[in-house]
């Protein structure tokens, strides 16, 4: 199982950011419920979804070997310092890293959202993710509204936009 999602994250799009024009939201069709998740971060909090039901979340799944994922983290953290006021949450759920592989990605890229750890990669798997990064939009009522699979620049104004409008 392990192996089949490691060969689908490595057919992920890489390459640098991408340009201004693709700086775009799918809606998600028929907007299914999130999959739950209780995970534990770095420093062993407990990080559920449910926690943050009632406003918006960017969701975005990542891994420290996936260089877009790694390219798009600083626009990610400079979402959140946008969006905490607005009362939207971004949470990165790190798929197959340990504790040790993300503090040393931290020390390099600091960001101060959660980033709960998906050891097994089940969370990753009970979304539809087809690479790495993939990402979603939550509305409050914990539905998914709008994917973006591969890297974004996070603080396009385009993008906050889109967000914002779901509180």
């Amino acid at each position: 199982m392990l192996l089949s999602l490691a060969a689908l994250l490595l057919t992920a799009p890489f390459g640098g950011l991408p340009a201004k024009d693709n700086q775009t939201l799918t809606p998600v069709p028929d907007q299914p419920m999130a999959p739950a998740f209780d995970l534990k971060d770095p420093e062993q909090r407990q990080q559920r979804l449910a926690d943050y039901r009632g406003k918006p979340v960017i969701l975005n799944f990542w891994a420290t070997w996936c260089p877009p994922c790694r390219a798009e983290m600083p626009s990610m953290q400079r979402a959140h310092e946008a969006l905490s006021a607005d009362g939207i949450a971004v949470i990165a759920v790190n798929v197959g890293d340990d504790a040790q592989a993300i503090g040393e990605f931290l020390e390099e890229t600091p960001v101060d959202f959660p980033l709960p750890m998906d050891l097994d990669s089940k969370v990753a798997q009970s979304y539809p993710l087809k690479g790495l990064p993939t990402t979603y939009v939550i509305d409050p009522q914990g539905r998914l509204v709008y994917s973006a699979a591969g890297e974004r620049a996070w603080d396009d104004p385009k993008l906050l936009d889109q967000v914002r409008a779901l509180k």
